[in-house]
Formats: structure tokens, sequence, C-alpha cells
């Protein structure tokens, strides 16, 4: 519509109100859209037992994802239903750092040939120390968007003690997936130059403690964030059980005996926490473990980790963490 055809109109009987109406209408629709897309739930991920496996079984909706990444023990054995797709696939060179997370075209390609939707519910697992793998996929899955996510407690060797393991290949279509990026659960290099030293801001980081301290000599710097509390990652698992049957890296420990291991180490519930490890993978199952198992609200992973902050001018620290 012209300015000439517009002034006619507007002088006819009523013709202002239209226009008034027509500018409210235009007003009030993103206000509705972004009123809705606020309302959409948030993101689960819980750790769930092999029971609840036969129990969402037959849900048409579930997708399972075996992200082990020797296809033969796949082949050898797997939970009813799962498509193989190994943790590594999701990583790559991206033109200056090695293993960083591909871009969202290629992420959410990924899940399409796996058989994820926008709706389905999924279940990650692994095996031994391979959790972190399981938590990774976990992660990104949160990260495109996906609502509804599990990890299969104790993996597939928990699986295989009291469920019903097959060799049998699913037969399903690729999904359609659309990535629906969520930024706030993630941290980039210049979020962390300003977050060093700032008060309230607690970095963990989840690396063995030899690479904590510096002492081996992997990246073009080594050593640790200032001020970064070293808790490994498998002090959150079974790894270290003292009977020898249940040494589970891939099972998780109480939640109980994690609070006073956050307790000891003075993080609270109210801090702003950053995990940072060597990739991004590691970081993964401590951001799910405070976020969503325990319920603290602001957790984020800084996905460039060591590898990334290793190549800067930033501060780095060595030896043991400051008490």
């Amino acid at each position: 519509m012209n300015i000439q055809s517009l002034w006619i109109r507007l002088r006819k009987p009523g013709g202002f109100l239209a226009l008034v109406a027509l500018v409210a209408a235009l007003v009030t629709i993103p206000v509705l859209s972004f009123s809705t897309l606020a309302a959409s739930p948030r993101t689960s991920i819980q750790f769930v037992s092999s029971d609840w496996v036969a129990a969402n079984s037959k849900d048409p909706n579930l997708r399972i994802l075996d992200v082990r990444s020797a296809p033969l023990e796949y082949i050898a054995g797997h939970v009813p239903g799962a498509v193989n797709i190994a943790d590594p696939v999701f990583r790559g060179p991206n033109g200056f750092l090695p293993v960083q997370y591909w871009d969202n075209a290629k992420l959410g390609s990924t899940f399409e040939k796996s058989g994820v939707t926008n709706t389905s519910k999924v279940l990650v697992y692994s095996d031994g120390r391979d959790v972190l793998g399981a938590t990774m996929v976990a992660y990104l899955l949160e990260r495109s968007g996906v609502q509804e996510i599990a990890i299969l407690d104790g993996g597939y060797t928990g699986y295989k003690a009291s469920g019903q393991p097959t060799k049998e290949f699913p037969r399903y279509k690729p999904g359609k997936f659309v990535v629906r990026d969520n930024p706030s659960i993630r941290v980039s290099l210049a979020e962390i130059r300003q977050l060093i030293g700032k008060p309230g801001v607690v970095f963990i980081d989840p690396r063995p403690g030899d690479l904590f301290r510096g002492e081996k000599d992997i990246w073009v710097r080594n050593g640790h964030i200032p001020g970064a509390r070293n808790i490994p990652w498998p002090t959150f698992t079974e790894a270290d059980n003292p009977q020898e049957a249940l040494k589970n890296p891939h099972k998780l420990k109480p939640l109980d005996d994690i609070k006073k291991l956050l307790a000891d180490k003075r993080i609270k519930p109210s801090d702003d926490i950053i995990v940072t490890c060597s990739t991004g993978r590691e970081a993964t199952l401590q951001y799910i473990v405070l976020k969503h198992l325990l319920g603290y609200p602001k957790v984020r992973v800084y996905e460039g980790s060591w590898t990334e902050y290793s190549t800067t001018d930033l501060p780095v620290a060595t030896g043991p963490e400051k008490a």
C-alpha cells in the first residue's frame, strides 16, 4: 500500500480506528509469541535405572542412543532399540582448535541420522569410563533443544546385569530435527575473560590432579584457570568403590556423597559455576549432576576449556589449588 492510498483510507469514516487496530495487532503478535516461548517447559536430564528402560521401552517416542566408540561392542549386545552413534562423531576441528563441537547444522544432521526428532524423548548410554561420552551427548541434546533426556545409570554393564540385551538392530526412519540452540548453558572465551576473579564466580576443573597442577607437558601452556577448584570427575562416580565388584565409573555415587564433596570444596548452590576441563567433554558430567540432579540454578560449561584457554594470553596458575 502506497502513501496516497493509505491517506484516502484514513479520510474515510472509521479509517483512523482501523489503522489503530492494525498497529495494535502488529505490536501484540510478537508479545504473544514471546509469552508462548517463555512458557515452554525446561529441559530435564535424569539418571535412570534398567527398570526405567523396561517401563518405557514401548514408548514410540523414545529414541535410545548407544554412544560407545567400539562398534563391535554394540554388535555383540546392546539395549533393545538402541542405535549406535559413537560419541566422537559429535566433534572435530573448527579451523583452529581440535575436538570442538560441530556447528548446529552438523549436530542437527547427526541427530537426524540417529532417528531423533524435536519431540523425541532420548535415552543415552555408554560404558565404563565413557560415561563422559554419554553425558556429553546428553548435554548436546539439551544444547540443541531436546527437552526430555535420560542417561542410563551404570551404563551397558549395569543394564546387562539386570536387563535383557539383544543383538538385533532396530529398523527406523531418520528423524527430522531442527536445532533450537540454547546458548544459556555455555560460556565463550570472551565471557571467561570477564569472569576470572569476579566475586561469586567459581570454576570447577574435573581433570586429573597432575593436569590441573600443570605437571604434564601436553598443551602450549599447562596448569589451570586461577582460583579453580579441582574435583576430578571420577569422584562423582563409583569408580573408587571399595567393593571391587561395584567399581563402575558409569554409575553415580549417592547424591548426598556428592553434596558433601562440593561442600568440602566450598561450592554453594548460590555460586555462578563454570565447569571447564580439557576439551569440554569431562565438564558435562559435573554440569549435569549440579544443574539437573542437585538443582544448582546457575551452572554452565566452558566448551573450549583448556584446549582453547591454553592458547590465549590469559593468566595460568600451576600447583595445587589455593585454599
